[in-house]
């Protein structure tokens, strides 16, 4: 059966051109898609030039236009010997000589539009790549599914998601973007080209209803037309079973495209599959969400992200605390740490205010120029994958550097050797677009993992720190131990990887929630094993 044939092409998304960005990598970092508005600003600047020259142009074609229109008014009225005057025949042989020829041919409209194009050259190695595209079509599937979103109100440019028939905003924006018709087609095609026929219908169905509003006008920045959304979408709902509905759509294609042979044939083959196999109940469940090879705990993990630590049992636990905590530490006498205990096992605490914002600041500063795609562990190797959404850098210490202190800092609060070796180089990390990570462990799980490269043991336990606030998502969830912490800026979460005796602790299964709305940075140190004999010691008990 024919089926619209796959293609990919570009809409306005525009890339770094600050620093180098890896071809295909700007959607996994917000910092690229922040510079990327002054390669917009740009190109909005060259083309207000263009505009201008263009109209100086089309005033001197209608100054010509009236000269000439006006020459004529005045002579159709004199007299019939007017035109016998010499000077009114010689500027007529000169106009249909050279001035007509001179305004017709002017190589002055392709000037300006070759200046136009030049400039926009200038800036196309910042520009976004095809998997820039669909990296960004992806996290906005991802963020309406994690957050149950609906589509709809998206396209409105409201994040909202259906409660008892009501819809509730999860997050209002001080701006709304709305998205046009080419806008939801662009998403709809990504989820098509994958066979994610969940998403492209949903997406799809709203690109239709919003090409129709316009009457199925084309705008010239369009990639997309009615014609090619009712195109996807049939075959889309064809594909969920829903032949009487392609048909439908089929049909009104055909009023567009009436010769369209591929379509024709469609109409044939779901008409005589509507006469054999009778359509579908309506009760019958058409749409179902594709499933996930990594993600086993989806549920859990959703509902985790979407509640963002605001229901959870654990904050009505009468052994949880918040206290002063000075760690016995004499550094901490006077100025102790606000701690906030959020689980006891696993083990995790909340450190209030462990940054300063200058300190965030200098963080993010050094770490700009080294971000690089995020890694997983691969077998023996690190290899980047669709479960993990970011950029990061790794910041080596000197003796001086803000990164220094935060090593000192970190191991007066937890009483660890946080120094390379025994604790890995600080990890700074930016989140892209609906930026994630999904659920996994911190400590090696194999011993081949690339965690054990520095010969220091596993990763014993993790302080990740919050560089930045965001206005919605971008929690991280503990997915067996039931809870998430929220982003909160300049504080830092502590846990515990390992038991006392050495195997990894499963409740600390955790992920970083997609981020909604919002720039998030974390700083992560990984503490491992070796080097803190003295600071935390084994236990009697071998099952502890």
């Amino acid at each position: 059966m024919g089926y619209p044939a796959r293609f990919y092409f570009c809409f306005c998304i525009l890339s770094v051109a600050v620093f180098h960005v890896s071809v295909g990598e700007m959607y996994t970092s917000l910092l690229n898609v922040k510079q990327a508005m002054s390669v917009e600003r740009r190109l909005i600047d060259n083309l207000k030039t263009y505009i201008e020259h263009e109209l100086e142009r089309l005033e001197d074609i209608k100054r010509f236009y009236t000269k000439v229109s006006d020459l004529h008014t005045e002579l159709n009225r004199g007299p019939a010997t007017a035109m016998s005057n010499p000077l009114a025949a010689f500027t007529l042989i000169k106009r249909l000589h050279s001035e007509w020829l001179n305004v017709i041919y002017s190589d002055e409209a392709q000037e300006n539009t070759q200046a136009l194009r030049s400039s926009y050259e200038e800036e196309e190695a910042s520009l976004p790549k095809l998997e820039d595209l669909q990296g960004a079509a992806k996290g906005l599937m991802r963020l309406q599914d994690v957050y149950a979103l609906q589509v709809s109100s998206l396209v409105q440019g409201r994040f909202q998601r259906l409660t008892d028939g009501v819809s509730v905003d999860v997050y209002r924006p001080t701006v709304s973007v709305l998205l046009s018709g080419d806008d939801c087609f662009l998403v709809g095609k990504v989820a098509y080209e994958q066979e994610d026929y969940y998403h492209s219908v949903q997406w799809l169905e709203e690109s239709v209803r919003l090409f129709r509003g316009t009457g199925g006008e084309w705008s010239p920045e369009n990639a997309g037309t009615l014609e090619d959304a009712l195109d996807h979408l049939a075959f889309s709902h064809f594909k969920t079973g829903n032949v009487s509905y392609a048909l439908s759509l089929s049909q009104e294609l055909l009023h567009h495209d009436p010769m369209n042979g591929r379509v024709l044939q469609n109409v044939e083959k779901y008409e005589k599959l509507l006469v054999t196999s009778p359509p579908r109940p309506l009760s019958s469940p058409g749409l179902r969400r594709p499933s996930s090879k990594y993600l086993r705990t989806r549920d859990s993990y959703e509902r985790l992200c979407q509640t963002q630590g605001s229901e959870q049992m654990h904050f009505k636990n009468p052994r949880l605390f918040c206290d002063f905590f000075t760690n016995g530490n004499p550094r901490l006498l006077l100025l102790p740490v606000r701690r906030e205990v959020l689980s006891l096992q696993p083990y995790v605490v909340l450190y209030h205010d462990f940054i300063t914002e200058k300190e965030a600041e200098d963080i993010k500063a050094l770490a700009q120029t080294g971000l690089r795609r995020s890694v997983v562990a691969s077998g023996e190797k690190q290899a980047t994958a669709e479960y993990r959404i970011s950029k990061s850098a790794w910041l080596k210490d000197s003796a001086q550097s803000t990164a220094a202190k935060l090593d000192e800092r970190i191991s007066t609060v937890t009483g660890l050797n946080a120094k390379h070796p025994y604790g890995e180089y600080l990890q700074v990390v930016n989140y892209g677009i609906g930026g994630h990570y999904e659920p996994h462990y911190d400590h090696a799980t194999s011993p081949s993992s690339p965690v054990f490269n520095l010969k220091t043991g596993n990763r014993l336990a993790t302080f990740m720190i919050y560089l930045s606030s965001v206005e919605a998502g971008g929690s991280t969830a503990f997915i067996y131990a039931n809870f998430s912490v929220p982003v909160v800026e300049k504080a830092a979460v502590f846990w515990w990887n390992l038991h006392k005796n050495g195997q990894g602790n499963e409740d600390t299964l955790h992920a970083g929630c997609p981020v909604l709305i919002g720039d998030k940075w974390v700083a992560n140190k990984w503490i491992h094993e070796h080097g803190q004999e003295f600071q935390h010691r084994c236990s009697l008990h071998p099952e502890e």
